[in-house]
């Protein structure tokens, strides 16, 4: 058994009835609005985040999860889509999950008004919980993620190279939203504190594992990973591989490409040159190395609860995410 299969064993009903309830707000009798949104829904990827969200209500529950849950689930998925269509116009991106975007199909008023719609859609689950703790947590990671994108926007205009500015993008940007799934999973079902603040961290260190190794794929030629290789570096990006490869050897001429990098003004093969120097100087030995600290921080952050099939699960979503190779 693969190990997205073994993550996904314990809740396997959950999911079924999660995804009814998700495939029931994609149905609109507005024609444009209504074929936007089928195709949004045909893009099922992994459902990583709807996972988390029942895995820590049922780890927390001890095995028992009910309608709030499997709404949490449906509000954190749905204000994940709704995010991914508004980065796309961000980014200007062309392809989502393989497939045409929804800004490249349909153009950015249509692409901004449909990711409005999916994010309506977060409330509307929300509010079918009847727990204002989880408007509180939607809403904070929604104000974490602008902030994110709004730093990082900042960032690669500016001459400044710094891990800490780094990590601070990467937690608001993914890791706020791994970190709301899991906590607002287990509030689906408990209201102790220290539980929720336990699994909050498990979904924070689980989110930052997850965007490392994304940026970990931009340093490797493999046609099955889902971005081009220097992608990163084509918006503008630095990312923890060659950040640390360029603070720990100070090497000047590759600062002057990083700043070129920043500046928008690089070309292909000069990336292919900083992306050598990363490989050469560390830099993916030392993310590599960064990255499972952080799992094994989320894994040991799970030691209180008994052994189960739902803890096995969880341990092994924290293998999958930095295993993965998409």
């Amino acid at each position: 058994m693969d190990a997205l299969s073994l993550i996904r064993k314990p809740i396997e009903a959950e999911m079924s009835r999660f995804r009814e309830v998700f495939d029931s707000y994609l149905v609109h009798a507005n024609p444009l609005l209504n074929k936007v949104l089928h195709t949004i829904g045909e893009r099922h990827g992994k459902m990583m985040r709807p996972m988390l969200t029942l895995l820590a209500a049922k780890l927390v529950g001890k095995g028992e999860i009910n309608d709030t849950s499997i709404y949490t689930a449906a509000t954190f998925e749905f204000f994940h889509t709704a995010s991914l269509v508004h980065d796309d116009i961000v980014d200007e991106s062309e392809e989502r999950r393989g497939q045409e975007s929804v800004n490249s199909a349909y153009g950015n008023q249509v692409a901004v008004l449909v990711g409005d719609f999916i994010l309506a859609n977060a409330l509307l689950c929300a509010a079918k919980t009847g727990q204002t703790r989880l408007v509180e947590i939607v809403s904070k990671a929604a104000q974490d993620l602008a902030d994110g994108e709004l730093l990082q926007l900042h960032n690669v205009n500016n001459e400044s190279i710094a891990e800490d500015v780094y990590f601070r993008i990467i937690r608001n940007k993914t890791a706020a939203l791994f970190a709301a799934c899991a906590e607002a999973g287990a509030l689906s079902v408990s209201s102790d504190e220290n539980t929720l603040s336990l699994i909050r961290q498990y979904g924070e260190n689980i989110g930052i594992c997850f965007q490392i190794r994304d940026d970990i794929f931009d340093y490797h030629h493999d046609p099955s990973i889902g971005k081009p290789t220097g992608n990163d570096m084509k918006e503008g990006k630095l990312t923890l591989p060659v950040i640390h490869a360029l603070l720990s050897t100070q090497n000047a001429e590759m600062m002057a490409l990083a700043l070129k990098v920043k500046a928008r003004q690089v070309s292909q093969d000069e990336i292919d040159v900083l992306v050598d120097f990363t490989k050469q100087n560390g830099g993916i030995d030392y993310a590599l190395k960064v990255m499972d600290d952080y799992a094994e921080k989320a894994k040991g952050l799970l030691a209180s609860f008994p052994d189960s099939d739902v803890k096995q699960a969880l341990i092994t979503y924290v293998d999958y995410v930095i295993d993965r190779t998409l």
